[in-house]
């Protein structure tokens, strides 16, 4: 299991609208937009948004952690689950993950990506293991 690691971006809350045709600047290390409601986006690796609301809130994230899981690694975080990945993807999930509340963002390439809440992941690492 990789390690957890602080992942930086923006938290958006916006009209569903605006957040659709949001521009976002990313860094040199990437940029991956989770959805995680219909007026609200996690940018990660994100430093900078033009979103058209005037009621729009945009605040640095730092309160999540995750990790970037090759195949075998998805394996074993998925036999600790007790709710199937959406077979459409990308796929944004999110429920219990060896009992701890997390979510998994699974793109239609490439590796998955573990999230959760920064005050959850000792917890999340010492059952995941």
């Amino acid at each position: 299991m990789p390690e957890l690691e602080r992942l930086r971006g923006l938290h958006v809350v916006a009209d569903p609208a605006a957040l659709d045709a949001a521009r976002w600047e990313g860094g040199n290390a990437g940029l991956t937009v989770l959805r995680v409601a219909p007026d609200e986006a996690l940018a990660l690796g994100a430093h900078g948004v033009e979103v058209d609301d005037e009621h729009a809130i945009v605040e640095e994230e730092a309160g999540h952690v995750g990790a970037w899981l090759p195949p075998h690694a998805l394996d074993h975080v998925m036999s600790r689950v007790e709710w199937p990945l959406p077979a459409r993807r990308p796929a944004l999930a999110q429920g219990l993950v060896a009992g701890v509340p997390a979510k998994l963002w699974v793109p239609d390439d490439g590796e998955a990506l573990l999230l959760v809440a920064a005050a959850h992941a000792a917890d999340l690492e010492a059952r995941l293991r």
